[in-house]
């Protein structure tokens, strides 16, 4: 046995022995990964069939929630079905009851009508037997103890208070006149509370400057307000009002002779100046000057049409105590200022809340931004015949607390301004944007979502039609909106209307003149509104019928409805009769005019006499049967009176009996207008009001 042979033999048996242990190994291998296998297959088709009952389930579950669902809804609906069927049997009954009061009361108030009417017939034929007695000169001893109890009324012996209440009504003229009657009436004019205020521009042609002087004199220290609008007086006359030193309001408006050296004497007299009206007078440099100087509380200032001063002027603002109490400016057709003048004007009046610049070509942008980096307390804004302003000035009151914005007859103003116009004046109370063509439905959704607007003002603007009115009326703002003006919007129909009855219970006053497309279905959604008490319809499509829906509204006090054509006779019939009812129901009445009814006599002018004692104005245009005589004695009754007995014009459409005309083409092809205006109080607009 050699070496080579051992280690032969010890290799040949190592491998044999590691093939055999590898072949044994990998059986077994094999083996254990068969088992494995056969494992996982099991186990593959149990998942598999789990898989695939949570599918089947996931379906059938859905199916069962979705005809849960429909099984609610169907439930839902028949429970709506029965909810609303009990609604309509109960408002059917209500209507019924409804109606039937309505009609209960509509004849109770023709009887209390009829029995007026008769009352009032009787007092007439009272007054009539009394006139005829008063032609006897015997009088019986019982009527002789009546007249004397009658003239045992005198206001003299009233309280002051009272007094002072009756005469506060008077103008200067009638308090001078009154106090001419006898001496008891001489002290009721010489109280002193009754001289605070003194109004003499109602009197400037009929009271000379020595009079003027005279009562200044006596009631230098009760007199606080003094209003010279309009007079042509003596610089001695001005110099008069300055011993009155307790004055804290002063209106030389209009005033030609008001001059520099009128206002020294009242500036050095008069410390105590509040409210200061300078509007077109020649005031210069020196007046401004001497503003600063003495009127250290002064909080309204007025200096419209005042072009005599200049940029320099305006800087003596900020001279010794300053102006710093301003509150209100009005600059209307001062042209004369510049960019640098309203800087002026931002350094010394820096608390003004309400800024007025009317009539200003000259206007421009920056000017407003001028004047708007150090007044950021601005409430109120109005800028009327300022062509030259654009979006960049709103962009520049974004700074400003604005309540109250007035543009007119700007074509540069566009939908911009209105884009982020709910956060930058979320407290606009008031807009006026009449004539302003940039204006479309954008902005009005721009303007939806003000909560505290309660006037809005877009005559003229064309542009605006009934897309953008709902969407400004689906917003918060319909609310609280009390007054829209929508002249002369022609795109606008009775959709708009329709809308304008569902989301605005507080409106007051509407305009829709000129709106063409308005027809007798929108008039009908006008009554909806219950709240309206004005409303403009002239030029529109509106005829009897809508004449007769509109005389169901119980709040309506003012109608217009000029140059709407399809109005006739049967739309509208005042006679005698109708007259006589007025007068007896309408005590209160302050302006009538019945211009063009030809079928009105004198008897109506003794029913107004009677009836109408607080009547002012009277208007009695083309009317053919009241005599001349009778008019004449009507005018002392009345303030104003306008009276003619001329034939109506041939555009009114009848002649002088009411009878139509028989050639209606000249009759439409006319310019001429009729306007009929129902008026029971004042105009309270607000609008009208500035």
């Amino acid at each position: 046995m050699t070496p080579e042979l051992m280690i032969k033999a010890c290799s040949f048996y190592t491998g044999h022995l590691v093939k055999t242990h590898f072949c044994t190994w990998r059986d077994i291998t094999r083996t254990n990964e068969n088992l494995v296998l056969a494992d996982k297959m099991n186990r593959a088709v149990t998942w598999y069939s789990f898989r695939l009952q949570k599918s089947v389930f996931h379906h059938w579950h859905s199916y069962m929630e979705d005809q849960k669902e429909k099984l609610k809804n169907m439930v839902l609906r028949i429970q709506r079905i029965i909810c609303c069927h009990k609604l309509t049997v109960i408002l059917t009954k209500w209507r019924n009851t409804a109606r039937y009061k309505n009609k209960k009361k509509e004849d109770e108030l023709i009887s209390k009508h009829e029995l007026q009417l008769k009352k009032w017939r009787n007092r007439l034929l009272l007054r009539g037997a009394s006139a005829e007695k008063s032609n006897f000169p015997e009088q019986s001893s019982s009527e002789v103890s009546l007249v004397d109890e009658t003239l045992e009324c005198d206001i003299s012996q009233l309280p002051e208070r009272a007094i002072l209440q009756i005469f506060f009504y008077l103008s200067l003229k009638d308090v001078i006149i009154c106090g001419q009657v006898n001496h008891a009436w001489m002290l009721m004019t010489q109280l002193s509370s009754l001289w605070n205020a003194i109004d003499f521009s109602t009197v400037k042609h009929m009271i000379p400057d020595k009079y003027i002087v005279s009562t200044l004199q006596r009631w230098r220290l009760n007199v606080l307000c003094l209003n010279f609008r309009g007079c042509l007086l003596r610089p001695k006359t001005f110099r008069s009002a300055g011993h009155c030193r307790n004055l804290q309001e002063l209106n030389v408006s209009d005033c030609p002779t008001f001059t520099d050296e009128s206002m020294r004497h009242i500036s050095e007299g008069c410390p105590g100046v509040l409210y200061l009206n300078l509007s077109n007078t020649t005031i210069t440099n020196r007046t401004m000057r001497l503003l600063p100087r003495h009127f250290h509380n002064l909080q309204n200032l007025s200096l419209a049409y005042c072009r005599r001063f200049t940029d320099k002027g305006l800087q003596y603002l900020n001279l010794g105590n300053g102006c710093h109490k301003l509150i209100y400016l009005d600059l209307s057709g001062c042209t004369q200022i510049s960019v640098q003048g309203f800087r002026y004007i931002a350094n010394s009046c820096t608390g003004i809340l309400h800024l007025t610049i009317n009539d200003m070509p000259t206007l421009t942008d920056n000017c407003v931004k001028a004047l708007v980096e150090k007044c950021s307390h601005i409430t109120s804004m109005v800028f009327t015949g300022a062509p030259h302003i654009s979006d960049c000035t709103f962009k520049a009151l974004s700074t400003c607390k604005l309540r109250k914005i007035r543009f007119e007859g700007n074509k540069r103003i566009t939908d911009a301004s209105f884009k982020f116009i709910d956060k930058n004046y979320p407290n606009l109370s008031h807009i006026y944007m009449a004539d302003c063509k940039g204006i479309t439905d954008s902005s009005l959704r721009s303007l939806s979502p003000l909560k505290q607007l309660t006037v809005l003002n877009l005559a003229n603007c064309v542009r605006i039609g009934d897309v953008g009115l709902r969407q400004f009326l689906d917003g918060p703002a319909s609310i609280r909106i009390r007054e829209l003006n929508l002249s002369n919007c022609v795109q606008l129909s009775d959709v708009s209307v329709m809308k304008l009855s569902e989301r605005c219970p507080n409106l007051n006053y509407l305009s829709l003149r000129n709106c063409e497309h308005l027809t007798a279905q929108g008039i009908a959604y006008i009554v909806n509104i219950f709240s309206l008490v004005s409303i403009d319809l002239s030029g529109t499509d509106i005829s009897n019928e809508g004449l007769s829906v509109l005389s169901r509204h119980k709040k309506l006090k003012e109608l217009s409805v000029s140059a709407c054509y399809r109005i006739t006779d049967d739309g509208i019939q005042i006679t005698d009769s109708a007259m006589e009812m007025l007068s007896a129901k309408c005590h209160y009445l302050h302006i009538l005019d019945i211009s063009g009814c030809v079928l009105l006599t004198n008897q109506i002018l003794e029913d107004l006499q009677i009836g109408c004692k607080q009547l002012r104005i009277l208007k009695m245009q083309y009317c053919t049967n009241i005599s001349k005589n009778a008019a004449e004695r009507m005018a002392s009754k009345v303030q104003q009176q306008e009276y003619n007995s001329n034939d109506p014009p041939r555009w009114f459409g009848y002649d002088r009996e009411g009878n139509p005309l028989t050639q209606p083409d000249d009759i439409t092809s006319s310019k001429g207008r009729l306007e009929l205006t129902v008026e029971k109080s004042t105009y309270s607009s607000e609008e009208e009001a500035a």
